[in-house]
């Protein structure tokens, strides 16, 4: 992506069943805007980088370490690097946007997706 684009134009990816993605990545930091279809799940996971996360519409469950929260738009999370996750969306789904520091490099392998259409306005 340019200096200067629009989110939509970003080449989608298969994080993992019934989620979708797309990121900017810049040199020290990227974001993701990532889309669950209703009852998605992304498997139990760690990684170097730290993540914060915002839901901007739907519902997500989410679980750091031993902790469980449910979040709907306006909720928030912060996952120190290598703490265990795991993610249920809502029975309606969720879109939410993910930052990363590092940028993720592993994403660079994952399946890239053509014809999906963003689900955000």
């Amino acid at each position: 992506m340019g200096l200067l684009d629009d989110i939509a134009s970003a080449e989608p990816f298969r994080v993992a069943d019934g989620v979708v993605a797309r990121s900017v990545d810049g040199e020290r930091v990227a974001f993701a805007v990532v889309e669950l279809e209703p009852a998605a799940v992304v498997p139990e996971h760690s990684h170097d980088n730290e993540q914060l996360g915002l839901v901007l519409s739907g519902s997500v469950s989410f679980r750091l370490g031993d902790d469980t929260r449910e979040l709907a738009a306006g909720g928030t999370w912060r996952i120190p690097p290598n703490m265990p996750h795991e993610v249920h969306a809502g029975p309606e789904g969720a879109v939410v946007v993910d930052v990363f520091a590092p940028p993720r490099e592993d994403w660079a392998a994952l399946e890239r997706i053509g014809g999906h259409t963003p689900r955000w306005p």
